[in-house]
């Protein structure tokens, strides 16, 4: 039954006419929303006003606009539902543009409510205008500028279905401020979506047999699963699972896939592309049937498109046709929701009684495992007290602790080194633990989406695994986590470079450093006190778990700066533009380099 407690505080009843404002907001309680991610403004005041008269929308003031949208990508992700963001007129909005694009790129379903200036004003260059539509068209799913309050309650719920259906992603309503006055009878609307817009959950049942025919014969096959498993829903993650361990096939996540396949599951072969692992991806590269399972065949996994897993035949299942024939030419392609689909293959696979090619997959998995034995993400960590702390073994620590403490844990990370650092020492076991920026790549995403994510699951342990200079993209939240008392920890992997743009000096323009130096660095442990948040420190390897125990065990914001090795570089790797076969594996590769014109062979 919906809630009407929005009404009973503004003494309405259903379909009795509500301003504007309070129409979005008993559309909000309709939808289910618990939670907004906000900061006011003139254009948007009648909102806030709305909102002061009642108590069933709780809403979480940030201090920077894109902090919103990232915050509300945290809550979305870690919960499945559908994020929500209310941003005045003007900067209000073309700040939240980062984080609209972010989501885009990361099919995050967000509906963001921005303030307009009147209607009659529109297009006068009144104070605080943008055009917020035309701004936003390129980076949000769709778009609406509601001009009469009677459109009003439609337009709303109808946001809310095409951010969550389909393909997930940012959907913008932009609220002229005479329209947040004006008056009209509120009317629920349930699964309203656009005429036009009809997302196929269901493939073809001549399509999944010939995907199970596909499954039957295959002799060097490898599932290829992304964060479409994730959006899926929890359920599809178990079908995935069971649907390897039935196939025996190997199992590879893109960045923005794991926790789709438990890590610890022996079918796991880890992440694969740029950073990814030495088996993951010469599997890639040398397999004959690749199962893309909500995947988009991106530039981060694909490396040299022409040399992309040559020999290989390709399914490929996504929920979004346009992304289908996309970047890489498939042989069968499915589309329908990746949950539903692997529920039909299963059904198909099992009701027929299908086999794979025993003999030819156990062969290509001692290939696999003689790949693995090569130990790619294996490092050197001296264990003297004073010795400097490599920022693998640092977060390796951190996942250990985490793994063995009782309590759920969340990882967001910021953009760089040690979001692939942490991408590959951190055991991921189930879906939704795991939040980053992935298709945009955002310095700054981390703090605010561990506030989002923090907000969902309050007794949880939320981590956001940080650089220095990322964190300072967006430190302002930390009054945000502050001012809500939220528990989460920035964990610093402070090596005083941008570091990743570095390495990609070091290795591939030849050591010219231009602009990549942190300097200037403030105290951090200082910062987070000027806060009122908790800072701490560690220089060597006798510190480190002494601190994460204190960072743990601390019932606020901690901010921790893990000093580490300066020069570490994130391997392996796959320079731009090369193939999975290409891999760099230390820096002994990079010498291999300057010898064979370019060519790194492994």
């Amino acid at each position: 039954m919906a809630d009407r407690s929005l009404e009973k505080t503004l003494n309405l009843e259903s379909h009795q006419e509500m301003s504007g404002a309070e129409i979005v907001l008993q559309a909000l309680i309709d939808q289910g929303v618990e939670v907004i991610f906000g900061y006011p403004g003139g254009a948007v005041l009648p909102v806030y006003d709305a909102l002061f008269k009642q108590n069933t929308l709780r809403h979480i003031l940030v201090r920077h606009e894109q902090g919103a949208v990232h915050a509300a990508e945290g809550y979305a992700r870690a919960t499945g539902k559908v994020g929500c963001v209310l941003v005045t007129s003007g900067p209000g909005a073309t700040n939240a543009v980062t984080g609209l694009t972010d989501a885009m790129m990361d099919s995050v379903p967000i509906v963001c409510l921005t303030g307009q200036v009147p209607t009659h004003m529109i297009g006068t260059d009144a104070f605080q205008e943008c055009d917020t539509s035309g701004v936003t068209r390129p980076c949000t799913k769709h778009n609406y500028l509601v001009k009469d309050v009677n459109d009003l309650s439609r337009v709303v719920h109808e946001a809310f279905n095409v951010a969550r259906t389909g393909r997930p992603g940012p959907v913008v309503v932009d609220l002229p401020k005479d329209v947040q006055f004006a008056t009209a009878p509120y009317e629920r609307f349930t699964d309203i979506l656009p005429r036009a817009y009809a997302p196929v959950l269901r493939a073809e049942d001549e399509t999944i047999k010939t995907v199970v025919e596909a499954l039957e014969t295959a002799r060097k096959p490898i599932f290829y699963t992304g964060g479409g498993v994730i959006n899926s829903g929890d359920h599809a993650a178990g079908l995935l699972t069971d649907l390897v361990h039935k196939t025996n096939f190997p199992c590879t996540n893109t960045l923005m896939g794991l926790g789709g396949l438990p890590a610890s599951s022996p079918n796991f072969l880890g992440m694969l592309g740029m950073h990814g692992t030495y088996e993951a991806n010469l599997s890639m590269y040398h397999c004959d049937l690749m199962i893309c399972v909500g995947a988009r065949f991106d530039d981060r996994v694909t490396g040299k498109v022409s040399e992309f897993s040559p020999g290989s035949r390709k399914i490929h299942i996504d929920i979004d046709p346009s992304s289908i024939n996309k970047n890489i030419q498939v042989d069968i392609p499915v589309v329908g929701d990746c949950g539903t689909v692997l529920g039909q293959i299963l059904s198909l696979w099992e009701s027929r009684g299908c086999k794979t090619n025993k003999k030819a997959v156990g062969d290509w998995w001692q290939t696999i495992d003689s790949w693995r034995a090569k130990q790619s993400l294996a490092f050197h960590q001296s264990k003297k007290s004073d010795a400097l702390i490599r920022p693998q073994h640092a977060i390796k620590h951190l996942a250990d602790r985490l793994a063995r403490q009782k309590k759920d844990f969340y990882i967001t990370t910021e953009v760089g080194q040690h979001q692939m650092w942490a991408a590959q020492y951190i055991p991921f076991e189930e879906p939704r633990r795991w939040m980053t920026s992935g298709g945009l790549g955002t310095m700054g995403y981390g703090l605010p989406a561990a506030v989002g994510v923090q907000i969902a699951y309050p007794d949880a342990a939320v981590i956001d695994v940080s650089g220095e200079a990322s964190f300072l993209m967006n430190v302002q939240e930390l009054g945000t986590a502050v001012q809500h008392r939220l528990p989460i920890k920035v964990f610093i992997i402070n090596n005083q470079w941008m570091g990743m743009v570095r390495q990609w000096q070091q290795l591939l323009h030849g050591e010219r450093y231009s602009q990549s130096y942190s300097d200037s660095l403030p105290d951090f442990v200082a910062l987070a006190k000027a806060f009122g948040a908790c800072g701490l420190r560690a220089h060597n390897y006798g510190e480190l778990d002494s601190l994460i125990t204190a960072m743990l065990e601390e019932p606020g914001p901690v901010v921790a700066d893990i000093q580490v090795v300066r020069d570490e570089n994130c391997f392996p790797m796959i320079p731009s533009g090369r193939a999975h076969n290409e891999m760099m594996l230390s820096m002994g590769d990079h010498e291999k380099k300057q010898t064979r014109e370019g060519r790194i062979m492994v």
